[in-house]
This record gives structure tokens, C-alpha cells and sequence, in this order.
């Protein structure tokens, strides 16, 4: 198995462009950035997504996350941002260490659109209504026990 290039960076092994770090979290360009200004905000600890770390750590991630993106975008003033996190093979995940990628946009950008075209996703109102109904009642809380 390869070493992990992210865990080579948060301990000052790896090859990046360093430009903010806590005892959480280091947060750099990745080494061909998608648009100016592209970021990664990456946990210190190894996990291969958020829902592999404790919610203290996500949280932080989190919070820096949202603290390095207010100064991309006070800095760089793009005209939107995107804030992605992959998590799986199937979501473009290629690096599987936990990660955030901040990616400034500007219309007309390398970036390209994320979402398919008008229409083309699912369409099957009824298969849409049966699972918002199952995923709500995995979100309600557990009923009492009966005395």
C-alpha cells in the first residue's frame, strides 16, 4: 500500500503549498489547482471521509473550511465558490483522506459545470416520495420504551 500523500503533508513530508496550519488541520494549493486560488483544507488525522471522524473533528474541519474560505473569497472576490467534499470512488474521490476543496469560480472557468444538464436527473416522483419518507424516519428519534 502507498503512503498516504495528505498524512506526508501534515507532517511537513509532502510537497505543497502551505499557507494555513493548527494542531487540526493543514490547508494548501494542491499542486495544479483547477482555478486560482483552488484549496485544500485537510484533518491532520487520517480518515478516508467525514463519516470515518469523530463529529469534534469534522466539526473543526468544518470551521476551517469556512474560516480560509472567507479569505479566498475577501481576497480573490470570485464571482462563486464551490465547497466539496468526496467521499467514495463513485463521488471523484481519488485521494482517500478526508478533504474539502475550496475552488473559486468565475464564469467561463477550467471548473465547467458540476450538476447534469436541465432535466436529466431523476424524474420518478414516486420512487423520490417513497424515500423521503424512509430517510425521515431513519432522522426521527427512537420512540420511548413502552412501560
Amino acid at each position: 500500500m502507498h503512503p498516504c500523500p495528505f498524512c506526508s503533508i501534515a507532517v511537513g513530508r509532502g510537497p505543497a503549498r502551505l499557507i494555513f496550519e493548527d494542531d487540526h488541520a493543514v490547508v494548501f494549493f494542491p499542486l495544479v489547482p483547477a482555478t486560482l486560488g483552488h484549496t485544500l483544507v485537510v484533518p491532520r488525522i487520517h480518515a478516508p471521509d467525514l463519516w470515518a471522524m469523530a463529529s469534534t473533528e469534522a466539526e473543526h474541519l468544518l470551521a476551517t473550511t469556512l474560516h480560509v474560505g472567507a479569505a479566498l473569497r475577501d481576497h480573490l472576490a470570485p464571482e462563486g465558490m464551490n465547497v466539496i467534499h468526496s467521499a467514495g470512488s463513485a463521488a471523484s474521490q481519488t485521494v482517500f483522506h478526508a478533504h474539502v476543496h475550496l475552488v473559486p469560480r468565475w464564469r467561463g472557468d477550467a471548473m465547467g459545470p458540476l450538476w447534469p444538464e436541465e432535466g436529466a436527473g431523476v424524474r420518478d416522483a414516486a420512487a423520490l416520495d417513497v424515500l423521503a419518507d424512509e430517510v425521515a424516519a431513519r432522522l426521527r428519534p427512537p420512540a420511548p420504551p413502552r412501560a
